[in-house]
């Protein structure tokens, strides 16, 4: 039906976007993890409720592109195991962590609930440590320096705080009263360090890739890239603006700061997509030499055509059932 080269250009399109659907919706959920506050128990149950309905799919997308790298790319997938086998292990750990504290902060007596609040928060931090030095990891062409592993240190906090704003943007749309008041401060403290991160992944990026300056820097591509980073920018001054002057009167346009991280995340996503295509390992291998057989990937499309569209719609009727403020969060 498609040719090889086809083929690999449309599973890499869909494990970028079930990455960037992970990033953006277990982000959120993450964010409000680490944000949790821990000497605020009304607090601390509405942030959890505000994610209740959600953040178990949501790592849904995150068994999709990791099965996705498996299946349509299995070298690729094995060489980044290789090279991230600790912080996947760390990752793991964290999630699991999140999930039983999710579950046992609701069933355990009042008096132990803090302390499963401490480990929710705990794995929301090291999920999102561990993601962000994955990041860095990759972007450094998975090199063993010490420049390397302080980028990637650095990459992992700037996930941290990225995770922070979105989650917080979040918290503005789906809570009232003090609890949005002081989302808002969060959102924009955290949307100042998330800014000072993309920006200093720009400026690396292209300086120890000689083929990324190549692409953002030559002509005619610097003209027609230039509104990427132009709007990235605006978005992020627009919604420190509006956290500003939160909140607003019958809670109105309460879900623009939410709509404008996810734009930011969405081009940040494709900056990177833009500066490594079609290396699905930066400088080492590309889509096409990791892609599996012909055959096989022609197989695995069929069940992706009916698997994905259907993660999908479940993914926007809970959003829709479950849309509006946050309400108690129940399991009976």
């Amino acid at each position: 039906m498609f040719s090889a080269e086809t083929l690999a250009v449309i599973f890499v399109g869909l494990m970028g976007l079930s990455i960037l659907l992970y990033a953006i919706l277990d982000g959120y959920d993450l964010g409000v993890g680490i944000l949790l506050p821990l000497g605020n128990q009304k607090d601390s149950d509405d942030m959890i409720a505000s994610i209740g309905p959600f953040w178990d799919a949501n790592e849904t997308w995150l068994v999709m592109a990791v099965g996705v790298l498996l299946i349509a790319f299995p070298s690729a997938h094995s060489f980044i195991l290789k090279e991230l086998y600790l912080p996947v292990a760390v990752l793991l750990i964290a999630l699991i962590l999140r999930g039983v504290a999710f579950d046992f902060r609701v069933k355990a007596a009042f008096s132990h609930r803090p302390t499963w609040d401490k480990a929710f928060k705990a794995g929301s931090v090291l999920a999102a440590l561990s993601q962000g030095y994955m990041l860095g990891m990759y972007i450094m062409g998975f090199e063993h320096s010490w420049q390397s592993f302080v980028f990637s240190g650095l990459s992992a906090l700037g996930v941290v705080a990225a995770y922070s704003y979105i989650g917080a943007c979040w918290l503005v749309m789906k809570s009232e009263g003090s609890l949005q008041k002081r989302a808002a401060k969060w959102a924009r403290k955290a949307g100042r360090f998330s800014f000072i991160g993309v920006l200093a992944v720009s400026i690396v990026n292209p300086i120890i890739n000689p083929d990324v300056f190549e692409r953002w820097f030559s002509l005619p591509n610097m003209i027609l890239l230039l509104p990427m980073p132009a709007f990235c920018f605006v978005l992020f001054l627009i919604v420190d603006r509006l956290l500003k002057r939160m909140p607003f009167k019958d809670d109105a346009s309460c879900w623009i700061p939410f709509v404008g991280a996810i734009m930011i995340f969405f081009l940040c996503f494709n900056g990177l997509a833009f500066s490594f295509f079609p290396d699905i390992v930066p400088g080492k291998i590309n889509i096409w030499q990791a892609a599996a057989a012909p055959e096989s990937l022609s197989f695995i499309l069929w069940g992706a055509m009916i698997v994905i569209p259907c993660i999908l719609a479940y993914t926007v009727y809970s959003y829709r059932v479950f849309w509006g403020k946050t309400k108690e969060l129940r399991y009976y």
